[in-house]
């Protein structure tokens, strides 16, 4: 079988392998647009979910993941110099960089061709008996066959900007500073021994008011900077733009009603996202790969893998997405909660994925894949979850 994956993050690259794995006889190229070892982002995290899921279906690839991860505990709020309040948990953390770098010594090893420096053109695809568009969460694959996917793409109210630090946040550090335009606070987490990222997110009103619409990059970290003086304790921020202007956004709720096309089947942030306030978009990326890999275990007609694919991943992305509208909902009325004392506040944070909103849209997503197995689960959760919320 000829098998192409489009772009070279979590999902294509380990769904090459798993590939290998299943059929080492299988010819398997990995296409990606950026040079080797460039690419956009800082640490990401995942949970103990990921890891057996890796150790599931493929312990080497899990042991590689694993030896290189930092693991924090504890999770912190600070609402400016107040005293921080605890939520606990644990979970991993590891540089994007150095994961896709990993991924990638993994598939070479298995014989898949992974070619760098290699633009695709979505009018002019390469021959394969299946495609996988692993093209990111502006897939040019999607984008040209739009009336077959049928996406739709939806900009949160907030914007965001993902920097680094050498700042080292030992545990996972939520931090909320008021300024005289409003609040802006930070998601924070060391990801090696040097460094961590840092994901400050603001209101659009904040946004303008401190200015940073129109902000070069040097003056506009070091206005960041300034506002977050007792969080980074004399530490600066790092950008990995080369822009004059620093690259705020609005975060991208991508859904599709199709993941596949003929022999093309969208993965990871090309066929979905979840806010980054839940930390799932890795996660998620693997758990595609694994779930296309054994849907084509099971069902030896590609149309029948790629509709399996489709049902079970739907329903499954559909809870994560769920959560992740409640949580990025709860961070767009940050005023209307932050006035309490911080526990009560770190607990309205810590239960924020529970809100109405995100399980009624989770539970009309789930209607949707009532047929399957993991569809009634899912509506069944949902219903449970509404009702307690």
């Amino acid at each position: 079988m000829k098998i192409v994956c489009v772009g070279a993050g979590p999902a294509g690259l380990y769904f090459a392998i798993l590939s290998k794995l299943r059929d080492p006889a299988a010819e398997v190229t990995v296409l990606e647009r950026n040079p080797r070892g460039v690419t956009y982002g800082w640490g990401v995290v995942f949970w103990d979910d990921m890891v057996h899921g890796l150790r599931g279906s493929d312990p080497e690839t899990a042991r590689m993941v694993l030896a290189d991860a930092n693991q924090w505990h504890d999770q912190e709020v600070h609402i400016g110099g107040e005293r921080p309040a605890h939520m606990g948990g644990y979970g991993y953390s590891i540089g994007r960089t150095h994961l896709l770098n990993l991924l990638t010594a993994r598939a070479e090893a298995l014989g898949v061709d992974v070619r760098f420096d290699t633009e695709v053109d979505p009018a002019a695809l390469p021959d394969a008996d299946l495609l996988v568009a692993a093209d990111g969460v502006n897939s040019r694959i999607r984008s040209r066959y739009t009336d077959e996917f049928k996406p739709t793409v939806e900009s949160g109210r907030n914007y965001y900007i993902w920097l680094g630090t050498r700042k080292l946040f030992n545990v996972f550090t939520f931090a909320f500073e008021r300024t005289p335009a409003g609040w802006v606070w930070l998601h924070g987490y060391r990801f090696n021994d040097e460094h961590s990222t840092c994901i400050f997110e603001c209101t659009p009103e904040t946004w303008k008011g401190l200015g940073l619409d129109t902000l070069d990059t040097d003056a506009g970290l070091a206005k960041i900077q300034d506002v977050f003086a007792r969080e980074l304790g004399g530490h600066e921020l790092i950008s990995q733009s080369g822009g004059t202007k620093t690259p705020w956004l609005n975060f991208a709720d991508v859904t599709n009603q199709n993941w596949h096309h003929e022999n093309m089947v969208l993965m990871g942030d090309a066929a979905h996202t979840t806010h980054f306030s839940i930390g799932s978009g890795t996660k998620l990326a693997v758990e595609d790969a694994i779930g296309l890999d054994q849907a084509m275990k099971a069902h030896s007609a590609l149309p029948d893998a790629l509709a399996a694919y489709q049902r079970d991943r739907s329903a499954a992305v559909a809870v994560r997405q769920g959560s992740a509208r409640a949580s990025s909902a709860w961070f767009e009325n940050v005023a209307q909660h932050i006035d309490t004392d911080p526990v009560r506040f770190a607990y309205a944070l810590r239960t924020r994925r529970e809100q109405p909103a995100g399980l009624s849209w989770m539970l009309h997503r789930a209607t949707q894949y009532k047929a399957g197995q993991v569809g009634r689960r899912l509506i069944s959760t949902a219903k449970r979850r509404l009702k307690s919320a």
